[in-house]
């Protein structure tokens, strides 16, 4: 089939690169535009867009996919059927029925769990143990099409969202290239998802990631690995922002929430339940470092506590 690949982020990447090397032809890609990136806030082309570029496929990067030129393009294309992960944009109703074959998202979750934009850290966060990636045909509901097929993935104990995120990513490549191969046999049906388990997964934002020192230990826990690497956990530590990126939970030790207990060795933080102990920390403007090292560095004491 003649298609054109939707994405942006790097998860989307090893979509692109397996149907690339399928039997199906890449016509074109579309992705976000060049959006500022670091302290210079250069402007820097999407993951995506520098893969096809590699590859030589023509990247189009309109700043609204709703421009009539999108659909315009897509028609001279003669494109029959629209592959899409991770695009970061709602694709506008008059485009849905453009490609023959309509549009394809393969979406991190297993279906109806977990419909929107952040399935993965939903599930950390949630304890989730098993989730997946799911390919439908897109309509004009929130990740509601019907379903060509899923696969599993196991949530690892330490699992943080971009670990599992990474997984996903690959396995969901071959799984969309299964679905596409399908659709153009004929032998693959989509199937509507069930009423039933429904939830969503909406963006976690800098707010949602501020840890709560009364919540369990296991929560917090699950929190940091959900929250890593974006949009990253975080505490206050003397007024100044603290990105968390690893405890361990201690079952033996409980402290008041959010009072540190210090030594050369480690850091202790109390929670509503037991102790976790701190694994790399970032303090705000410098780079990752033990915790014991900023703890130290900090003149951090005993009885002191994050908020």
């Amino acid at each position: 089939m003649r298609v054109l690949f939707a994405g942006t982020p790097a998860a989307a990447v090893p979509s692109l690169a397996a149907l690339l090397a399928s039997r199906h032809e890449v016509v074109a890609v579309l992705t976000r535009p060049d959006a500022p990136v670091g302290r210079g806030r250069r402007l820097t082309a999407s993951p995506v867009a520098e893969a096809a570029a590699v590859a030589g496929v023509p990247v189009l990067k309109p700043i609204t996919v709703s421009d009539p030129a999108v659909g315009e393009r897509l028609a001279a294309l003669s494109v029959d059927c629209a592959p899409i992960v991770a695009f970061g944009g709602l694709i506008p109703e008059s485009l849905l029925a453009v490609p023959t074959h309509g549009w394809v998202n393969l979406h991190f979750s297993l279906l109806p769990a977990w419909r929107g934009a952040a399935p993965v850290q939903h599930a950390v966060l949630a304890g989730d143990e098993v989730t997946g990636a799911s390919t439908f045909r897109l309509e004009a509901g929130l990740d509601t099409g019907p379903v060509y097929g899923m696969v599993t993935e196991t949530i690892r104990p330490t699992d943080t969202s971009g670990d599992l995120l990474d997984r996903l990513s690959h396995s969901g490549a071959d799984l969309l290239v299964r679905t596409l191969d399908g659709i153009e046999s004929g032998e693959l049906v989509a199937v509507a998802q069930p009423v039933d388990g429904v939830s969503l997964a909406p963006k976690l934002t800098v707010d949602d990631a501020r840890v709560d020192w009364s919540q369990p230990a296991l929560r917090i826990d699950r929190q940091i690995r959900a929250c890593t690497p974006a949009p990253g956990a975080w505490t206050s530590a003397s007024g100044s922002r603290l990105k968390l990126l690893a405890v361990n939970v201690v079952p033996d030790v409980q402290l008041p929430p959010g009072v540190v207990d210090v030594d050369k060795r480690r850091v202790l933080v109390g929670t509503g339940s037991v102790a976790v102990q701190l694994g790399d920390v970032q303090p705000q403007g410098k780079g990752r470092m033990a915790a014991a090292d900023w703890a130290r560095g900090v003149r951090l004491t005993s009885g002191e506590a994050l908020t």
